[in-house]
């Protein structure tokens, strides 16, 4: 009976909340924090953000917490990130056990694959190219802050900003909520922690194709939809943010510097929460760009949230085929099955419903927040992005705990907790007559 009830999904979701109840005892405890002792609330809700790889913080990371506080969230980034699947695989691996079925479904769940034909050499190589990547980042990170945080203190801020930006976290450590806003200008730094972003959200089946690609030769129809979406909004995002922003929010800067912080701004709502520029200081039409990138997303089976590129691109597809006439969704000379059209778009719908129902809520939290306020802090939660207007340090208990369950809707996906909460055996074989509805 409780191998029936514990379904791949359910576990999933299970792991995820056990690790957020961890984490907010560890950082509960006096070793945690500079000033004794840390609230519950706090201490689950900075765990929510560190597990889901968001970034929204209730106080400051770099000021709050103690290097024991500051190494727990890192950790907690780190698995939330990767998944609890993959730390049990890996050891699991180490100990020489072999990967039974019932895991590998998991792991399958996990990465959000069609099949688990490979999955556990995707897995080994998730966790290899993740530590190597985040390893050598670090090093050129700290070699880079040195001389002016000196060696001991850049190299620990160069290891726990360059696990945070590849698992697309947000967190910092520069204190006062200042973000990268340091390092607006900085050629180094923007390019590193842009490209650990870029490589976390592409997701890793596409990195493992792109590595293999010498050897097969052919790219797989995912990955070459997710390059090209993600190609796409990121050179977008950039060109508008730049011509809107140009002698606004970035006056002031070399054009250079305009290109660089333009382009930053479009790379980190993909999800990774750094900013180099003061968020309240652009227009509305670009924080509503913004929030509409955060709403977008990563790539499916990455460290990133938000409805995905792959169901964005989807759903344009599907709109295009509909206004040519054509019976199915077509790219690539390939055809897309329905019932994928109609996940993408269950997707979207749900995302769209549940930005609208906390967003309803938070704001009988703080109607005098205004609704741009509110809308971009949890649309930033959904998509788990921690890009924020300020407004998540003014919210009171229930206004976090709000932004707590959209964090862990939007770090799982809503059809992957729907699937925890409403899974079946085996569905019943039967269709009924077909019915007429009228549309448009």
């Amino acid at each position: 009976m409780t191998r029936i009830w514990l379904t791949p999904p359910r576990l999933l979701v299970l792991s995820f909340l056990g690790l957020i109840f961890a984490g907010g005892i560890l950082l509960s405890t006096p070793w945690a924090v500079r000033d004794g002792t840390a609230d519950w609330m706090t201490a689950l809700f900075t765990a929510t953000s560190a597990v889901c790889v968001t970034g929204l913080v209730v106080v400051d990371t770099g000021t709050h917490w103690t290097f024991f506080g500051q190494l727990v969230i890192m950790l907690l980034i780190q698995v939330g990130g990767l998944g609890v699947m993959s730390f049990a695989t890996f050891f699991a691996l180490l100990l020489g056990k072999r990967i039974q079925l019932r895991q590998r479904l998991v792991m399958q769940q996990a990465l959000n694959k069609t099949s688990i034909e490979g999955i556990v050499k995707i897995f080994r190589y998730l966790l290899v190219f993740s530590f190597v990547t985040e390893g050598i980042a670090g090093l050129v990170l700290a070699a880079h802050w040195a001389p002016s945080l000196g060696f001991p203190r850049a190299l620990w801020f160069g290891i726990f900003h360059s696990v945070s930006a590849f698992n697309n976290a947000g967190f910092d450590l520069f204190g006062n909520f200042r973000s990268l806003t340091g390092y607006t200008s900085d050629f180094v730094t923007n390019l590193v922690i842009s490209g650990l972003i870029i490589a976390g959200g592409l997701g890793f089946v596409v990195i493992y194709e792109i590595y293999h690609f010498k050897k097969q030769r052919k790219l797989s129809l995912h990955s070459r939809v997710v390059l090209i979406t993600t190609f796409l909004l990121i050179i977008t995002g950039t060109a508008v943010i730049l011509a809107a922003e140009y002698n606004h929010a970035l006056r002031g800067l070399t054009p250079a510097g305009k290109v660089m912080a333009a382009y930053f701004q479009a790379v980190t709502p993909r999800t990774a929460g750094f900013n180099t520029i003061d968020l309240n200081h652009l227009f509305l039409s670009t924080q509503l760009l913004i929030m509409l990138l955060m709403f977008v997303g990563g790539s499916p089976g990455s460290t990133a949230g938000g409805i995905k590129t792959s169901t964005f691109a989807l759903l344009w597809l599907a709109i295009y085929s509909i206004l040519r006439g054509k019976r199915d969704t077509e790219i690539f000379r390939r055809r897309i099955a329905h019932q994928e059209v109609f996940r993408a778009l269950a997707i979207a719908l749900l995302g769209l419903f549940v930005v609208f129902l906390m967003t309803f809520l938070v704001a009988l939290t703080r109607e005098d927040a205004g609704l741009v306020k509110v809308l971009f802090e949890v649309v930033s939660a959904l998509g788990t992005v921690g890009l924020s207007l300020g407004l998540t340090t003014e919210l009171n208990d229930l206004g976090r705990l709000l932004i707590m369950v959209t964090m862990f809707f939007g770090r799982l996906g809503p059809l992957t907790i729907g699937y925890a909460l409403a899974y079946r055996q085996k569905q019943p074989d039967v269709r009924y007559p077909e019915g007429k509805i009228m549309i448009g």
